[in-house]
């Protein structure tokens, strides 16, 4: 397994002294590119009607077209939350953030998240009004919806093949893949081609008008970087400041370096693969670090890990209730994005090797699992089925569930991104994958297969300018970021006209996850008074998530 990136020893002295040496950011040398995009430039900014909604946020409904270029022919509705400054006597404006995903509801994560000290400190909190908002297609606004019911949904998702760990489970996986997309594509084939990112840039931009700021002022994590870098080509004249956090290789993302680069899917061409490995590695360091306080770092736990592999490739284990098989095992070791979840992954590959020379036995689980399977097949709505869906899931019925993470995710990574749509390709790369990143490299491979189906009128991937003149922009990102490679944050800031990268000495994803006081305090600087980190400066995280803290 690949070791991870040598890690520099950064004192907290350190790390003031890199602060200290931030200067403002200066005027530009050439003025911000006046482009605008004309379509939501043309659009009316929605009236927004703010009431209390519990625990000193307030919440609203934005209504912005559907279909930019047919602005009139339909509208949606979007839901928008607000947790105000607590100092609006120095309020500096609006601080809009996107949590990523996509798919994940801004409205619930705003509310679980805005007193995160890591992520907002209270200084920031004084001094904007933070903002956040379900993306077109998620959560409550309008929501893409794949099947006739939150029954039909769970269900689906219940009996979906886990993650291939070798090429015989490969079929039922592809098969399944492709099911979510037809469903998708039948049942929600008027939203689907207005999902891409383009747009949600287009709404974020009438809402920046709608609160009445000048210019935005953003705080973009995951996925939430490539819509702050879309506004940054779309709005360059209109960017007060942005926070890119947890970042990634826009033009990758989208389209690929080439047309080689184009015939590998995402996460595969971000090289998500060697960061899992290394992020991996890191928490193996930090569990041996910890002692007894990790439950995995008695003998050699690289040994052990690979006595696990080694098992699983035979058999399952059975354990809890559970089945772990290859592709189980390495997804739940995959699990590396939030640190505070390290210990749980430990104790689980504990309790595996525990069991690696125990006999494997059906559980209860599997029979239940086979039973649901039956009773997907028995919903019946009398409407006609898509060819390969069970019944059920294709007919007509009323879209009342919340939760429709896994639909708009696709409904959105699928739209903006070119990948290869033959399954063979998928197959021989994850073989070449593997060998080239052992363990991991498949994850890489397989993780949005269902975009390989996806219907071709709804792929609508942004093709650029990357690097239109704008304010100097902060990307943050950790030395070994299992969702977004280092690498990748690097190359996303080098598409960007004037992108400076900070970088966490630390393994996790985001500063959301990743906790490191002197990022935090950047990244607040950065956004009240307009200073940047020296070039070069790198922050330290806040201890391991191994050791207690009192």
């Amino acid at each position: 397994m690949r070791n991870p990136a040598p890690r520099r020893r950064m004192g907290w002295w350190t790390a003031i002294f890199g602060l200290l040496l931030a200067v403002p950011v200066p005027a530009s040398a050439e003025p911000p590119d006046t482009y605008v995009d004309a379509l939501a430039d043309a659009a009316p900014a929605p009236d927004l009607h703010w009431t209390d909604c519990d625990s000193g946020f307030s919440c609203a409904t934005a209504r912005v077209p559907l279909d930019y270029a047919h602005p009139d022919a339909r509208s949606i509705e979007l839901s928008v939350i607000k947790l105000p400054a607590s100092d609006p006597a120095h309020k500096i404006g609006t601080l809009f953030v996107n949590f990523g995903g996509p798919g994940r509801s801004g409205v619930a994560r705003l509310r679980q998240r805005a007193q995160w000290p890591w992520l907002f400190s209270d200084a920031l909190r004084a001094r904007f009004d933070l903002v956040s908002w379900d993306t077109r297609g998620v959560a409550n606004s309008a929501p893409v919806h794949c099947f006739p019911d939150a029954t039909a949904q769970q269900l689906f998702f219940a009996t979906y093949p886990p993650m291939p760990g070798t090429p015989g489970g490969e079929p039922a996986f592809f098969a399944a893949a492709k099911t979510l997309a037809d469903a998708c594509g039948q049942r929600a084939a008027d939203l689907l081609p207005h999902m891409s990112t383009e747009n949600t840039v287009r709404d974020l931009e009438l809402l920046r008008r709608a609160v009445g700021d000048d210019k935005l002022t953003y705080h973009g994590i995951s996925y939430g970087t490539y819509v702050g870098a879309l506004y940054a080509n779309m709005f360059p004249g209109r960017v007060r400041g942005l926070v890119l956090d947890g970042s990634m290789d826009f033009r990758g993302n989208a389209l690929g370096a080439d047309d080689a680069d184009a015939d590998r899917p995402v996460d595969t061409r971000q090289d998500v693969a060697t960061s899992l490995a290394s992020t991996f590695d890191a928490m193996l360091e930090a569990c041996v670090a910890a002692g007894p306080e990790c439950a995995f770092s008695e003998g050699d736990p690289r040994e052990k890990w690979q006595r696990i592999l080694e098992r699983v490739r035979r058999e399952p284990i059975s354990w809890d209730g559970k089945r772990y098989d290859y592709g189980t095992v390495v997804a739940t070791a995959g699990e590396l994005s939030n640190p505070a979840g390290w210990p749980t992954v430990a104790a689980t590959l504990q309790q595996l090797y525990d069991l690696r020379e125990t006999p494997y036995l059906p559980t209860d689980v599997l029979a239940e699992t086979a039973a649901l399977v039956r009773q997907v097949a028995d919903i019946g709505t009398g409407s006609a089925a898509i060819p390969g869906l069970p019944a059920g899931l294709g007919g007509t019925g009323a879209n009342t569930y919340d939760d429709n993470y896994t639909e708009a995710f696709h409904a959105v990574q699928c739209a903006d991104s070119r990948v290869p749509r033959d399954e063979r390709r998928y197959s021989a790369l994850a073989v070449s994958e593997d060998q080239r990143v052992p363990v991991f490299g498949r994850l890489g491979v397989l993780t949005a297969m269902t975009c390989a189906y996806w219907p071709q009128t709804a792929v609508r991937p942004y093709s650029g300018p990357w690097n239109r003149k704008t304010a100097p922009i902060l990307i943050i990102n950790s030395r070994n970021d299992p969702a977004t490679p280092l690498a990748g944050a690097a190359a996303g800031a080098a598409e960007l006209a004037d992108a400076h990268l900070l970088v966490v000495e630390g393994a996790g994803h985001s500063s959301m996850y990743v906790h490191s006081t002197c990022s935090e305090a950047a990244k607040r600087e950065y956004l009240t008074a307009g200073t940047l980190p020296a070039n070069g400066a790198t922050c330290p995280v806040d201890g391991n998530p191994f050791v207690r803290t009192n």
